[in-house]
């Protein structure tokens, strides 16, 4: 039985899965039916980037270390070690917008996948990334172009009717809160950025006189949603604790509520990349405190002996 703390390789490869196909179908519909502005061409690339960055560093990887490609083993082996650069290429596809230029989609998505393999912390008898590799692509892209933008919020909805924009959202809520509950088990992460976020806004109202309604306004868009949903909860790179986790879905709240107060766009992505170079931070502060006890202890035992 899986406990709402841990991450088990059943629960990833079937959280992985459900989560491609999720992204998989809305970009479909998104490009045929919703009014998605960008071209065929740009998830397209973002693909073919993010499965050949993909494939090279594995390979490379596997080299050094003298093992076997994790990709090898089947084609049912193979679409599954795809599955995670696929998220990650049509997410950074469909968020960014570059008007009809190529490069900046193929930039952000190797720059996502790179970011996996570059931004390591020890954890768990290991090494794991910290950084949402999409988030990171996008964040990297905006700070470095500034002419690329985010895809404007209102064209997962443009082409529906006023039902479809109420459909929409509750089917994209029911089943995030579906797969989170059941395979990633991050509801308290949810439950404290909802709430964080809702927080914040009075703050700034009380603060500094923002309308309430204006800074409580973007919980209401599909972008947030899919935000909460699908980013925010990426279990590889957020804690498995239900404290860490409310700890930190309320620094992501927090840190965008600073960003706004000074003036800084995007302030979704930047919190996100913020809070996970934080927690990366901690992480290696925390192996590092680890590694100077042990010397401690392995110096100090010779001595205890001695004298016993």
């Amino acid at each position: 039985m899986t406990t709402p703390g841990s991450w088990h390789k059943s629960d990833r490869l079937g959280g992985l899965r459900r989560f491609a196909a999720a992204i998989t179908v809305l970009n479909t519909l998104g490009h045929t039916l919703f009014g998605f502005e960008q071209s065929w061409a740009q998830p397209l690339v973002a693909l073919a980037t993010a499965y050949s960055t993909e494939i090279l560093l594995e390979l490379i990887d596997a080299w050094s270390k003298r093992r076997t490609p994790r990709f090898v083993g089947g084609v049912r082996n193979f679409v599954d070690f795809l599955l995670s650069p696929h998220i990650t290429g049509l997410a950074v596809a469909m968020l960014l917008y570059a008007n009809e230029r190529l490069w900046p989609i193929a930039f952000a998505t190797a720059t996502a996948i790179c970011s996996k393999l570059i931004f390591r912390a020890p954890l768990e008898n290991g090494a794991r990334h910290f950084f949402n590799p999409s988030n990171f692509g996008i964040t990297i892209t905006l700070l470095l172009f500034p002419w690329v933008g985010i895809a404007p919020p209102y064209q997962f909805t443009e082409n529906l009717d006023r039902l479809g924009d109420w459909i929409l959202p509750a089917i994209i809520i029911v089943s995030g809160t579906f797969l989170n509950a059941r395979f990633t088990h991050r509801l308290p992460l949810i439950a404290a950025w909802l709430g964080g976020f809702a927080v914040q806004a009075f703050a700034r109202s009380l603060i500094f006189g923002t309308p309430v309604v204006a800074a409580l306004l973007p919980m209401t868009g599909m972008a947030f949603i899919l935000y909460t949903f699908y980013m925010v909860t990426d279990p590889a790179t957020t804690p498995n604790g239900s404290r860490a986790q409310v700890a930190f879905g309320v620094a992501v709240a927090a840190t965008y509520g600073l960003l706004l107060v000074t003036h800084v766009v995007f302030g979704l992505f930047f919190a996100l990349t913020i809070v996970c170079a934080l927690r990366g931070v901690s992480l290696y502060a925390r192996a590092w405190a680890v590694t100077r006890i042990r010397g401690k202890v392995a110096v100090q035992a010779p001595v205890i002996a001695k004298e016993a």
